[in-house]
């Protein structure tokens, strides 16, 4: 009787529920794994368009069509053979509560890599990476940030909790090296004179090649612990209409794949994908293009740790 739930299932509308398929595990005490991916349904912190709370759920869900394959095009080798991962599942906290979740989330990361395990956050409002930082500078110390979005989040004038701000308060708070850190895909108000991060807007990038802006970016970060955010709407919102704050004028996905793949060789300790907002997406385009991100991060930190 039991053969019949036992067929592996490769299709594309059936127990989508886990990042990839992976196993599901919650408590933090039985984890032995390489990586850990954990939901951060929050968007308490967003300024323009609500729904990125569900965004880890989409991301979930668009990551099934990309679970089939055993080794991802155009990578050489098999990501199981690599390394391991494990989903576990969305952090929880009291509803409108954005004090308790700031506080908890860092705890919870900073449980989490403290057994030498690298997180993958999937987000979310971009506001969670700042607990995030937080707990891995209590690990990694000061790290340098490479952040594609097309926003700087550099801003002062926001309240406390707010997404446009992590990136005011991380340096300010000794988290990143501003002067090795490094921003694509801007293309929002900024004031250069004090911002402090080196910044390859979206003209620039959409006139660069994908190799040439993986060098700038590796000879920004140099040996650095690297924490990785992606904010889905560096994207142009013609790949990723399912956002926020979406910009024109952005990246293609192909050209952010030919760049993360170009990475080959930083030291990523942290990663998220945050911004993903499913109720202004359109057939899943931006959710299966977070999920291939996501992916692709995976495929890059396994090259680097597990050579």
């Amino acid at each position: 009787m039991s053969q019949l739930f036992d067929h592996t299932d490769h299709s594309l509308y059936s127990n989508g529920m886990t990042f990839l398929r992976q196993p599901m595990v919650r408590d933090m005490t039985q984890i032995d794994t390489d990586v850990v991916v954990l939901g951060l349904p929050f968007d308490l912190a967003t300024s323009g368009r609500p729904g990125a709370r569900l965004g880890p759920d989409a991301i979930r869900r668009a990551s099934v069509h990309l679970a089939w394959e055993s080794k991802k095009y155009p990578w050489t080798f098999s990501l199981w053979d690599k390394l391991s991962v494990s989903d576990a599942g969305d952090f929880t906290y009291p509803i409108g509560d954005p004090e308790y979740f700031t506080a908890q989330l860092e705890l919870a990361a900073q449980q989490i890599i403290s057994q030498g395990k690298t997180l993958l956050g999937l987000g979310g409002d971009h506001f969670v990476t700042l607990p995030l930082l937080r707990a891995h500078h209590k690990i990694y110390g000061q790290m340098a940030l490479v952040h594609f979005d097309a926003h700087t989040d550099t801003y002062s004038q926001g309240s406390r909790y707010d997404h446009g701000t992590m990136f005011y308060h991380a340096p300010m708070e000794g988290l990143i090296s501003q002067e090795h850190s490094i921003q694509i895909g801007i293309r929002t108000e900024y004031n250069q004179s004090n911002h402090g991060f080196d910044v390859i807007d979206a003209m620039q990038a959409n006139d660069l090649s994908a190799q040439q802006i993986a060098e700038q970016i590796k000879s920004r970060v140099g040996d650095l612990p690297v924490y990785l955010t992606f904010d889905i709407d560096c994207l142009d919102p013609a790949f990723a209409p399912g956002t926020g704050t979406p910009v024109c004028g952005g990246l293609t996905t192909d050209k952010v794949l030919k760049i993360l793949r170009a990475l080959q060789g930083v030291n990523m300790i942290g990663m998220d994908v945050v911004e993903v907002s499913p109720a202004y997406d359109q057939s899943e385009l931006t959710a299966i293009a977070a999920a291939t991100i996501a992916h692709e991060l995976l495929h890059l930190w396994a090259v680097k740790h597990r050579p």
